[in-house]
């Protein structure tokens, strides 16, 4: 983990032995995947700061999952996807959805094929394409390698009405709600000068979308940011993390309910 923390060092899949594996496969753990995308973020968050925020949940759910005796790995991260509302900023890579499809299959039917069928998409991209991209790879693993997937949904209603005010108004990329992600994080890499002189962007972001915009700039965004990053604080950053673990938790628990305990004979 990070600078500070006394957390203990997460269980990644690409550390292991494949004897490791085979051995951890077994007791059927539950593999995280954390999944971004390479994007713009405004003037002060790095084109990674899905990934980060990601593989920072997957750690944090790793931990949870250990509390309950629920064995779990972290796969490596999936950094490319479909973004493009980010595509005309510089360093951004955005994929088309058939090509983030099939990496995204590809992988969770390579862990399959591996002998971890678990597989629990642990993501914080959230462009509308990108999110589709998931929801259909669902069912799609399943059909094709009969594998379960489970998808713990940011945008799904029960837990969207969890988070920020930011968040819920949905002008949150690169504001106030990720930069305190971000800082919880990764705070190394937020550049923390450049958010606090940067002005609040009200732009309706949701509603620009709906009338047609495809990218950050059309939709209001010029500097690839919405919301109010100067704002965002590490304490937010970690109330919000606690929300999105246990939108992971219930969300697995729901997928693979844990065994039922009984109690030790008299």
């Amino acid at each position: 983990m990070h600078a500070g923390s006394t957390a203990a060092r997460p269980r990644r899949l690409d550390e292991l032995t494949w004897t490791e594996v085979a051995a951890l496969g077994r007791a059927a753990p539950i593999v995280l995947v954390p999944i971004g995308a390479t994007e713009a973020h405004g003037p002060h968050l790095p084109l990674g700061t899905d990934v980060f925020l990601s593989e920072e949940l997957a750690a944090r759910a790793q931990r949870a999952l250990d509390e309950r005796s629920r064995p779990s790995l972290i796969a490596p991260s999936l950094a490319y996807s479909v973004t493009e509302f980010g595509a005309p900023f510089s360093g951004t890579v955005s994929l088309t959805a058939e090509a983030a499809s099939a990496l995204l299959v590809g992988v969770c039917c390579g862990l399959v094929r591996s002998g971890l069928s678990r597989i629990c998409l642990v993501n914080s991209h959230l462009e509308a394409a990108h999110v589709g991209v998931l929801r259909a790879a669902v069912a799609e693993v399943q059909a094709r390698c009969g594998g379960t997937v489970a998808f713990p949904d940011h945008t799904e209603r029960r837990w969207a009405r969890t988070l920020s005010d930011e968040y819920k108004k949905g002008n949150c990329h690169a504001g106030r709600y990720e930069t305190a992600l971000l800082l919880c994080a990764r705070p190394e890499l937020v550049h923390r000068d450049v958010a606090s002189r940067l002005a609040p962007n009200p732009s309706d972001f949701l509603a620009a979308v709906r009338s047609g915009a495809g990218t950050f700039g059309q939709a209001g965004g010029p500097e690839a940011y919405f919301g109010d990053p100067a704002a965002a604080t590490p304490t937010e950053g970690e109330d919000l993390f606690t929300r999105l673990v246990t939108m992971v938790l219930t969300t697995v628990e729901e997928t693979w309910p844990p065994p039922e305990q009984h109690p030790p004979a008299p």
